[in-house]
């Protein structure tokens, strides 16, 4: 009876539990039924949200783009593609829409993706098998060309479909490759990480859009889907003051001395002095934006890299005591050797001495203690350092770059004072000698000097923003200007000048040399040795009116020895072939007698003309030529008809009958621009020049077959040397 009782109590009890939990869960539904929420989450937008398809719409990265409008940099149209394996995919419709025939599919994608076809197939079968929607194809299957596209699209394969995607390309290559920078992907968006590239990363990268719709399971639209789409705004265009032709004519001449001499820094950067505009601006190392792996130097030398410069800062000496009324050229002086106290050592001319000389030719000469006795004895020391401040050689130039970095004037001890006047101690990087330089060619006036021209919106072409010349500074007066332009000019025709290797047959040249030392981190001092300076040239032209100035500085180039050659031989290289020709591709009229015409060389028609006779043509003006193929009949070449080039262009021209050439010896820019024209997939290893090349001299070539080429830094007669030393120990 007993036991009765306490089931009855716990039946009880647990109906009375049931009944609470169903009126819970009722009570909940109806809430949720009542308010179609849960959780304060929405029922509706959560459904909707789930059926609704969200994609971003990414916005056109803008160009960078050079004075004349050649594009530098711009996002290239590539695709990826993808196999969608789904059989319900095909549900609705009467044609398969997946890939119903995986052997068939392999075989026909794997020639096109330059792939094996049993790697295309093992990717279908594993997505079929593991019930995937779709599949992609790795590497082989991303950034394929236009041409590509529409080839297999041709193939009409059920399933094959491609997505749209850009990467950031660089047509020239390691062409101003610090200016420019490069940018990469990170999450399907293009960002700038260096140069320009990252300094105008907001104004190039737009803002991007998104599109979205209803769908059904199978990522079908509904048939109203409630499309929404928010357009993306475009990145703008961003015009910098380079000009792609003279700074072409300045890589290609760099990487001739690169080259030949092996320095382990050579800097390049031509300004118009009027203007503050930087028309071509290059450094050795350098590197390629396409695929900037093994960078030696991410620097751009020009701006980051401050150095003692040696005698190019005389001219800047010269200038404070020609505008403190304290020069008197024809004052003679004892040269050899100065010393200012018995505290210190004294300073010697630079391995020689001259007797009595006057300090006009003491500054011909480049005489180290004309320069200290005009600032020990003549400006003074505190009036001197006005002078250098006057310079802005205590600050950064404001060069629209980034990572600039300023030198510094070491000005504490009384020797410290009178080191600067020659150019050892102090610290500057070239900018800041090319800034403080046009106030000596601009009448006195010194300007800011830039880089980026305009911004344009890149839709409608119209300009945002326009940059102007600044004037920042009037150091000199115009007097004092013109007389030192005309000492620097006595530099380069005097009869003791040390600029005679930079003399031009048609322009007159001012500009001061320099023989820098190189400080030795080990064991204090400087190091010694006829390679171990840096050599440096600071020159403008024509000299009555400059329309260009230039400087080139090469750090230990590999001389030739047994000619005793001088460090100015590959400066003025350098200097001579980038100022001249680009003197006379920019019209301006010689100064000097001239027997050589002043035109560039203009490009005739090329495609569908005999192979023979355009190359006879082009070879006879001065171009160098290199035909790809044995053809009859040229299809493509590297530059358009109506081009102006430079004596010495390398074009390349693409026959009927396309064969490999031998690219040995060719530069990665010259190797980029055959890849582009053949249509070549191409992977370089290294930096330098090609040593070899994957696919043969003279084999067939075809779109989207692969070269792979390595690259190295030719090794100088002294490592050679020193290899053959250990060899020969071991």
């Amino acid at each position: 009876m007993k036991k009765n009782k306490t089931t009855h109590f716990m039946s009880g009890i647990l109906i009375l539990v049931f009944v609470a939990i169903f009126l819970i869960l009722t009570g909940r539904f109806l809430y949720i039924q009542a308010t179609g929420e849960i959780n304060g989450v929405s029922l509706n937008d959560w459904a909707e949200k789930k059926r609704t398809a969200s994609y971003p719409l990414h916005a056109d990265r803008g160009k960078i783009l050079d004075s004349n409008g050649m594009t530098l940099a711009y996002d290239r149209p590539t695709f990826r593609i993808y196999a969608i394996v789904d059989k319900t995919y095909t549900k609705d419709s009467k044609e398969p829409m997946h890939v119903d025939d995986p052997e068939k599919t392999a075989e026909k994608l794997a020639p096109l993706l330059d792939t094996d076809k049993d790697f295309i197939l093992q990717k279908l079968r594993d997505g079929i098998k593991n019930g995937k929607f779709q599949v992609e194809f790795g590497t082989n299957g991303r950034e394929l060309s236009q041409q590509t596209k529409e080839k297999i699209e041709k193939l009409d394969l059920p399933g094959i479909k491609f997505d749209k995607e850009a990467i950031r390309y660089y047509p020239n290559g390691m062409f101003a490759s610090q200016i420019i920078g490069f940018a990469r992907k990170d999450d399907g968006k293009i960002s700038g990480v260096t140069g320009i590239e990252n300094q105008m990363n907001k104004v190039l990268s737009g803002k991007a859009g998104h599109i979205s719709y209803q769908r059904d399971k199978y990522s079908k639209k509904l048939l109203d889907p409630k499309e929404v789409i928010e357009e993306p705004q475009n990145g703008n265009n961003v015009y910098l003051t380079i000009d792609q032709k003279i700074q072409t004519l300045l890589e290609d001449v760099m990487s001739q001395v690169d080259k030949k001499y092996n320095p382990e820094r050579i800097t390049a950067i031509v300004m118009n002095p009027k203007t503050g505009e930087i028309i071509a601006m290059s450094n050795r190392p350098s590197y390629n934006p396409n695929s900037p792996k093994d960078v030696e130097n991410w620097y751009n030398d020009a701006i980051s890299t401050p150095f003692e410069p040696g005698s190019t800062m005389k001219m800047f000496t010269w200038a404070a005591a020609i505008e403190e009324g304290v020069y008197n050229g024809d004052e003679w002086f004892e040269s050899g050797s100065y010393r200012i106290s018995d505290r210190n050592k004294p300073i010697r001319d630079w391995k020689q001495t001259w007797g009595s000389i006057t300090f006009d030719e003491g500054f011909q000469r480049s005489s180290n203690v004309a320069a200290m006795k005009l600032v020990w004895e003549k400006i003074g020391p505190e009036k001197f350092l006005d002078y250098l401040k006057a310079f802005d050689f205590d600050q950064k130039t404001g060069i629209d770059l980034p990572e600039e970095v300023t030198g510094e004037i070491l000005y504490n001890w009384p020797i410290e004072k009178v080191t600067t006047s020659f150019g050892q101690g102090t610290t500057l990087t070239p900018i800041q000698q090319m800034k403080a330089a046009t106030a000596i060619a601009n009448d006195g006036k010194m300007v800011k000097p830039y880089i980026i021209s305009k911004i344009t919106n890149s839709e409608t072409g119209k300009v945002i923003k326009e940059k102007s010349p600044e004037v920042v500074g009037q150091p000199i007066s115009k007097e004092t200007s013109e007389h030192v332009m005309d000492l620097l000019e006595t530099v380069v025709k005097g009869e003791h000048g040390t600029g005679k290797y930079y003399d031009l047959e048609d322009y007159s040249v001012a500009g001061k040399t320099g023989t820098a030392q190189i400080p030795n981190s080990k064991n204090g001092g400087y190091l010694t040795g006829a390679e171990n300076y840096i050599f440096s040239f600071l020159g403008m032209a024509p000299k009555d009116d400059p329309e260009l100035m230039m400087y080139v500085s090469v750090k230990q180039p590999d001389l030739d020895d047994e000619s005793h050659e001088s460090g100015s031989v590959p400066v003025s290289f350098i200097f001579n072939n980038v100022m001249k020709n680009s003197l006379r591709y920019l019209n301006i009229e010689p100064d000097k007698d001239a027997n050589k015409p002043v035109d560039t060389i203009k490009v005739p028609d090329l495609i569908d003309e005999n192979t023979e006779s355009v190359k006879q043509k082009l070879t006879d003006s001065g171009l160098h030529v290199t035909t790809i193929g044995s053809g009859n009949k040229v299809v493509d070449a590297s530059v358009a008809a109506g081009d102006k080039l430079l004596p010495n262009n390398r074009i390349l021209l693409v026959t009927n009958k396309p064969v490999m050439p031998n690219i040995k010896g060719w530069s990665m820019r010259d190797v980029l621009q055959l890849a582009d024209l053949l249509h070549l997939k191409i992977e370089t290893m290294g930096n330098g020049y090609v040593v070899s090349q994957s696919i043969k001299e003279g084999a067939k070539v075809k779109e989207n077959d692969y070269l792979g080429v390595e690259l190295e830094v030719p090794v100088n007669k002294k490592e050679k040397d020193k290899k053959a030393e250990n060899d020969s120990e071991t």
